[in-house]
Formats: structure tokens, C-alpha cells, sequence
């Protein structure tokens, strides 16, 4: 079969498209479409668009939707192309910012959330798969880093963007973010590769080498890293503005700090990976972001809540690339990488969604009581890290016994 081999010196230009293309997509898809709904849950209690408690299950719709999409994308690209399929992911992005500008009813708001979701997810099982087969090896580590610095950009740009958006308006925000929607999407539009694909290649029914148990637990590892990343994700913004009595206007800075370290997520932790490798970094980081949302359910002052937000920031969208590396350290053929990827999406976003549930129950249920959301978070960090640590011993006492018994 020849499908499966990308050029090997392609032209610089071939190179940056793609990359420039993959990274609009998690820009819009996952930076705008998830976490620009963060900066406005105060603005859509206060404005009596929902309720509370509504405002917040709405805010995991979108988690539910990224488990639906991390399922359906590459079934989606098989049937037409992985071109087409991010095109249309793109464009659902985008009619959902403009349909959530009218809030007709919570059922219509939750599909809607529902739809930027799936396609978030998707996106997120397509778009390395469909750019980084065109990038010399020598610079995957660099063009993945790029593709998810779009996941930053957007929390970043989502924290800056949606205040004076605000002061024109909700609706007009919704709005707003559409029409930027809309410009990334068509600046992206002919930067997908028009070559074979590589979702097509290999039938995902062939036949495969028995999988490393180190793959399975960098499965449970990403699940309660997403478990981890909610919280803050979901609640921060409320916390400051309501939680602590700050208002909205340190809610958002808080929040532009949290972009901040978004942005410097994807590049930091693919520089752990590369020099230390993904098993280490991810040991790292683990550790730092337990730390973190744990001391967040303890800070009130600005400088203490502006430097979490920023280490917590760095987490979603730097963890993508760390587990990407890691998978690629684990195995070594390209579409065994692309399947176990999409696996490794779909645990991720499996914990994702059943977590965002769960939290949005017991947040109601404590009468909005953040701190305890955000132990529960650490907690989930900390399992991660321990999953690890006792894997290691467990292989250690095995192979002790093999020695001592010759079993």
C-alpha cells in the first residue's frame, strides 16, 4: 500500500498551511467555542438569561459534546475526507455561536453548546492526524506545539475579546465571537492538506502488535487529568467574581491570566517532553498542577489567584501535546499512533464530560461552594500521579518475584 507516505521534503509552504490551519481549528473549536463560555457565566446569571444552576449545566453540554465528537470524527473523515470533515466541524462551530446569541430556550442553548462540542472533539482526533504526517520529523514537536497554541490563543483572546464585548451587549458577544469564528474558519479554509489521508490508510480493523500496558495507563492517567482541569475551567471566573466577592472586572483579569499561561502551556510542556520525555514531564506536571487548584480553594489575593491561574492555565491545552508525545514514545507505527490517539481522546473526553456533570450536581447541590470543587480536582491530579507511581512499583515487585521464583 502506498497511501500511507507523505512526501518527505515537502515545500515550506505545505508545511506552515496545515500547521497554521490546525491551529485556527483548536482556536476556534476548543479556545473560543469551550472556554470563551467561562468569562460569561456571570454576565448570563446577572443578565436572567439562566439560572444558575442552569448556566452551569449548560457549560457541560459542551464536555458531552467533545466525548460525541472525540467517537464520531474519525468515522466522520472515512466517509467523506478529513478536509471536508474539519471544514464542517468549523462551520458548526461557528452557527452555534450566532444561535446561542438568542436564548430561546435552555433546551435550544444546550443543543447548541451541545454541537460546538462534538466538533471540538472531533477536531481534536482529526487535526494532528491530518497535519503532522506532512511535517519532517524534525519538526513535529514544534508544529504540534503550534497546532494546540490555538487552544491558548483562545482562552487568551476569549479573556481579552469578551469584556467590551459585553458592553455592547450578550447577545452582541455571541455575535462577536461568531463573526471571529467565521473569519478564522475562512482564513483557514485552503490550508488543509489535499492529499491521501491518513484516517484512510489502514483499515482500523488490521491487525496490531499486543499493546503496552503503559498505553492503558497513560488512558487513566489523561481521564483523571481531565477530571483535574474542569473546576478551574468551569468555576474560576465565578469564583473570583462571585465566589470572593471581587466582581466581574477581576474575574476577567484572572482569567486573562489563566490565557496567559494557556499560551505558554503547549510550548513549555513540549520542551519537557522533548528534553526530559513525556513520561517525566508528565510526572512534573502532575505534581505542580496538584499543588495548584489545591492552593486555589485557599487564595483570595489577587497576585496569589493571578499565579494559579496562570500555572492552571497551562494545563488543558499543554497536556495535549505531552500525551501526543507520549503516545508516540509508546508506538511506533503511524496509524497504531492515530488509533491509540483517538482512544486516549476519547478516555480524556469520557472523564471530561461525566466529571463536568458531576461537578455541575455536587456545585448545586453545596449551594455553590467552589473551594470543594477545586479539592476534589487536586484529588483527581493526585490519583493520576499515583497511578503511575504504583505501576512502577507493581512491575518492580513482579519482576522481583520472577527472579526470586522463576516464575
Amino acid at each position: 500500500m502506498h497511501s500511507s507516505s507523505p512526501p518527505l521534503t515537502p515545500a515550506p509552504g505545505a508545511i506552515w498551511l496545515p500547521i497554521f490551519a490546525g491551529l485556527c481549528a483548536s482556536l476556534v473549536s476548543i479556545g473560543l467555542a469551550r472556554f470563551a463560555y467561562t468569562p460569561l457565566i456571570p454576565s448570563l446569571i446577572q443578565a436572567h438569561w439562566f439560572s444558575a444552576s442552569d448556566v452551569v449545566y449548560l457549560g457541560a453540554a459542551n464536555l458531552v459534546g467533545y466525548l460525541i465528537g472525540a467517537l464520531i470524527g474519525h468515522p466522520l473523515a472515512r466517509r467523506t475526507s478529513n478536509k471536508t470533515a474539519l471544514r464542517l466541524m468549523m462551520l458548526a462551530v461557528t452557527l452555534a455561536f450566532f444561535a446561542c446569541g438568542f436564548p430561546l430556550s435552555v433546551s435550544w442553548f444546550f443543543g447548541w453548546r451541545l454541537l460546538s462540542g462534538i466538533a471540538g472533539g472531533a477536531i481534536m482526533v482529526l487535526v494532528a492526524a491530518t497535519v503532522l504526517p506532512r511535517v519532517p520529523a524534525a519538526r513535529k514537536g514544534l508544529a504540534s506545539g503550534a497546532i494546540f497554541l490555538g487552544i491558548g490563543l483562545g482562552i487568551a483572546g476569549s479573556g481579552t475579546i469578551v469584556p467590551p464585548l459585553l458592553s455592547l451587549g450578550l447577545q452582541q458577544t455571541w455575535f462577536g465571537l461568531g463573526l471571529l469564528a467565521l473569519i478564522l474558519t475562512a482564513a483557514s479554509w485552503f490550508g488543509w492538506p489535499t492529499t491521501a489521508h491518513p484516517t484512510t490508510a489502514t483499515p482500523s480493523n488490521a491487525p496490531s502488535s499486543p499493546t503496552d500496558p503503559n498505553v492503558y495507563l497513560l488512558f487513566a492517567q489523561y481521564a483523571f487529568m481531565a477530571a483535574g482541569l474542569v473546576p478551574a475551567m468551569v468555576f474560576l471566573v465565578d469564583y473570583v467574581a462571585r465566589g470572593l466577592n471581587a466582581g466581574a472586572h477581576v474575574g476577567a483579569l484572572i482569567w486573562v491570566m489563566y490565557g496567559l499561561g494557556a499560551i505558554i502551556g503547549p510550548v513549555s510542556y513540549g520542551f519537557l517532553a522533548d528534553h526530559l520525555g513525556a513520561k517525566t514531564g508528565i510526572r512534573i506536571v502532575l505534581v505542580l498542577q496538584a499543588l495548584a487548584v489545591g492552593l486555589l480553594s485557599i487564595s483570595s489575593s489577587f497576585v496569589a489567584l493571578a499565579l494559579l491561574a496562570v500555572i492552571l492555565g497551562s494545563f488543558p491545552p499543554g497536556i495535549v501535546p505531552l500525551a501526543l508525545a507520549r503516545v508516540h514514545e509508546l508506538i511506533p507505527g503511524h496509524h497504531q499512533q492515530q488509533v491509540t490517539w483517538s482512544r486516549a481522546t476519547v478516555s480524556f473526553a469520557t472523564f471530561q464530560a461525566l466529571s463536568g456533570f458531576a461537578y455541575s450536581v455536587l456545585f448545586n447541590a453545596s449551594g455553590g461552594h467552589h473551594a470543594l470543587m477545586f479539592v476534589i480536582a487536586a484529588g483527581a491530579i493526585v490519583v493520576a500521579l499515583l497511578l503511575e507511581l504504583g505501576s512502577r512499583l507493581f512491575r518492580r515487585s513482579t519482576k522481583f518475584l520472577t527472579l526470586n521464583t522463576g516464575i
